[in-house]
């Protein structure tokens, strides 16, 4: 294998509704060398300008396809090779620090407000969670995804 797909990581957007925080994981997944994003059900696409507004260039750096159901994905990138983490705080979820993951890499993150479905979680190889300190439950979607790119990269 070679060394750049060793460290290789994917996003899959499942059902993302707000533009601009598909926009914000656009930006982050070019910070964090994201290979490609995979927009996923009724995330939207680089040619909405809600998304260009926030992405600031990102969508044309950073290869996307568009893709129907998630799960049929997630089946394809595991006959590849990928490693499939999800982003979620539920029951059985590894805090992210305390993960172990292996390269090549695809980070699933779910709909804004219903998180990533039963379906989806069970072909996943691990679901992490971002620990929190305060009164709040959860980071919006892309500040999650933002921090979950940063410490896949540092775990590389």
């Amino acid at each position: 294998m070679p060394d750049a797909k060793k460290k290789e990581i994917v996003l899959v957007l499942d059902g993302i509704r707000s533009l601009y925080n598909v926009g914000a994981m656009f930006r982050s997944a070019d910070g964090f060398g994201v290979a490609r994003i995979y927009l996923c059900g009724i995330t939207g696409t680089p040619e909405q300008r809600g998304l260009q507004k926030v992405a600031l260039g990102a969508e044309r750096s950073v290869p996307w396809r568009k893709a129907g159901a998630t799960w049929p994905l997630l089946e394809r990138l595991k006959k590849d090779g990928y490693y499939l983490v999800g982003l979620e705080k539920c029951a059985g979820a590894v805090p992210l620090p305390d993960l172990r993951p292996r390269f090549p890499l695809a980070l699933v993150v779910g709909n804004e407000i219903r998180g990533l479905t039963p379906a989806i979680r069970r072909r996943l190889d691990a679901v992490a969670e971002i620990p929190m300190l305060g009164i709040k439950e959860s980071f919006n979607v892309s500040v999650a995804c933002g921090i979950a790119l940063y410490a896949l990269r540092q775990k590389c």
